[in-house]
């Protein structure tokens, strides 16, 4: 199974000491020699980013930086895993190394993970077993 792991942690100004920079790239090249890791990457100061939203028929874009939220995304990682409970034992071994923050934990769902031809209501039946 795959997993969406989304980091949240509050924004700082200052950047990542040598010391956590080398002590996350181990851990990134481990978990990708291990298989469970597949993809991750971080995202760049907020202030550099834009929210879009829509509601009421309405959409409305807000610029960076996001000063009135106490956490933002900060990166994400795609994780092979074989149960939701593996998936968070790999999160608590990162957020071990990120020093704070939370983990999301999501399972990702494909068109491949149900035969081809499955309805809405037999994809909702799926989902309410689960």
């Amino acid at each position: 199974m795959r997993f969406l792991s989304i980091y949240k942690t509050a924004e700082t100004s200052t950047p990542p000491s040598a010391e956590y920079v080398a002590k996350m790239q181990k851990l990134v090249e481990d978990s990708m020699k291990a298989g469970v890791l597949l993809a991750t990457e971080g995202c760049l100061p907020s202030a550099l980013g834009a929210r879009v939203r829509h509601a009421g028929g309405k959409v409305t874009v807000t610029d960076g930086p996001f000063t009135e939220s106490k956490e933002l995304v900060a990166g994400f990682a795609i994780l092979q895993a074989s149960s939701k409970e593996e998936a968070i034992e790999i999160a608590k071994t990162f957020l071990d190394v990120a020093g704070g923050g939370e983990c999301e934990i999501r399972q990702i769902f494909t068109a491949t993970d149900e035969a081809p031809g499955c309805t809405a209501a037999q994809l909702a039946e799926q989902f309410a077993k689960s």
